[in-house]
């Protein structure tokens, strides 16, 4: 994420950004990039739009027109009631909030945004996904994280890392079908559980009145009385993490 807000410089590949080279000619991009880093910092003394106002002059807006979009962008993520308290006494989630606003400043074609939930709490969360999908109804949105259930209602198209190897890329529902057919549940015994982790790839565990119901991945039946159900993100993720191979046509 730090290579596409043109932070970091690639140690191999190109990134291209309409058809131009960040590395050598980032400036292009850079105009119409708008970035929030996993670790967002605050100067925690100011109040939430005096520090917009402070980066928007940063950014070169007028004093006039750095107190226009403040404002609408105070209104757009639901902090206008609380604009003037100092940005140390926010919650993790109206803190996340000022770093959209921050990075919405120069009206972006192009949001990069890095692991924006980490830390927040479920209604924190919801509300944030909310809010990134609202704002990728005008602008492309690139969103990294490890919690799938933040893309699974709004991404249209996700690409699957793991070990710096991108593994599979597709719609949600491409990802569904590379899992399908490899997704399995059954109730066992608790102490069966162990030897079914040595076969597959265990997804979630239920407790039961009968037993352990267990939910895995793998080619194959893993445990007795193994039925196939159909995969959801999670699934879809995990097998594409611990498959030797990626199915072709959602690899890209």
């Amino acid at each position: 994420m730090r290579i596409l807000a043109t932070i970091t410089r690639p140690t191999t590949g190109t990134v291209t950004w309409n058809g131009t080279d960040i590395v050598a000619r980032p400036e292009p991009l850079r105009r119409v990039l708008g970035y929030l880093p996993q670790d967002f910092g605050v100067y925690p003394n100011l109040g939430a739009g005096e520090f917009l106002r402070y980066l928007a002059a940063v950014k070169g807006l007028t004093a006039r027109s750095a107190r226009e979009r403040v404002d609408e962008l105070l209104e757009l993520v639901n902090l206008t009631d609380t604009g003037s308290r100092p940005v140390g006494t926010f919650s993790g989630g109206m803190r996340q909030r000022v770093g959209i606003a921050q990075a919405l400043l120069g009206d972006p074609e192009l949001l990069v945004v890095d692991e924006p939930t980490v830390g927040l709490d479920p209604e924190e969360r919801m509300r944030f996904r909310n809010l990134l999908g609202d704002l990728a109804n005008d602008r492309i949105v690139i969103l990294s994280t490890h919690i799938v259930s933040d893309i699974e209602a709004i991404a249209d198209d996700i690409a699957i890392l793991a070990a710096g190897e991108l593994r599979r890329r597709g719609t949600p529902e491409e990802l569904l079908r590379s899992a399908d057919g490899r997704v399995w549940e059954a109730t066992v015994p608790v102490d069966v559980v162990p030897e079914i982790r040595q076969r597959a790839t265990i997804t979630r565990t239920v407790r039961t009145t009968q037993g352990v119901r267990v939910r895995a991945v793998a080619e194959t039946p893993p445990m007795p009385g193994a039925r196939p159900v159909e995969p959801d993100l999670e699934d879809a993720y995990v097998d594409a993490v611990h498959s030797p191979t990626a199915p072709a046509g959602v690899t890209g």
